[in-house]
């Protein structure tokens, strides 16, 4: 019984977070893309917290991005995440699957703005993630949906913690 209540939810979660992975109208990719204001930071703090984030988020930040372009205030880089699965005991496992994707930051006076996409499962030719939405697709199985919540679940954390370290530092006035 308790496994048919985990397996119930499982599926529940699973088509509820595959409604919120949110895809372009026009492109029908998998994009990620918010417009952040921040009244009175330039351009270039901006890019500098931007680069200061990639640098305490990502392990190998060097080898993550592909260009930091300080003058245009944009920051593009690459990054994968592995998918784990769960065995029948529950036990969760790491996956074969990685999905890699593309990150841009977008520096502007008082404002930045992320996108988020470009999403493939590394494979032998190419993939793009877009092809897990198609259930007709003959490589499609339930699995893809489970993989497409934690595409989503990871990218959602990741943009909460860009947010969180993209907001200007307060600085503390010494009033001696």
């Amino acid at each position: 019984m308790k496994k048919l209540f985990l397996l119930t939810a499982l599926v529940l979660a699973c088509t509820i977070s595959k409604a919120q992975v949110p895809v372009d109208p026009d492109t029908k990719l998998i994009t990620y893309q918010e417009v952040v204001n921040q009244e009175g930071s330039t351009k270039d703090s901006i890019y500098i917290r931007g680069i200061a984030w990639v640098n305490s988020y990502f392990k190998n930040p060097q080898g993550v991005t592909t260009i930091r372009d300080r003058e245009n205030g944009i920051i593009l880089g690459q990054h994968r995440v592995r998918m784990v699965d769960t065995d029948a005991d529950g036990n969760v496992l790491n996956s074969n699957t990685i999905v890699e994707f593309t990150f841009k930051i977008e520096a502007k006076e008082g404002r930045y703005r992320y996108t988020i996409n470009d999403f493939e499962m590394k494979a032998t030719s190419r993939f793009p993630l877009e092809r897990w939405l198609n259930k007709d697709d003959p490589q499609y199985t339930p699995k893809c949906d489970e993989y497409l919540a934690q595409v989503d679940t990871h990218i959602r954390e990741m943009i909460a913690d860009l947010k969180k370290g993209m907001e200007p530092k307060k600085v503390k006035v010494d009033e001696w």
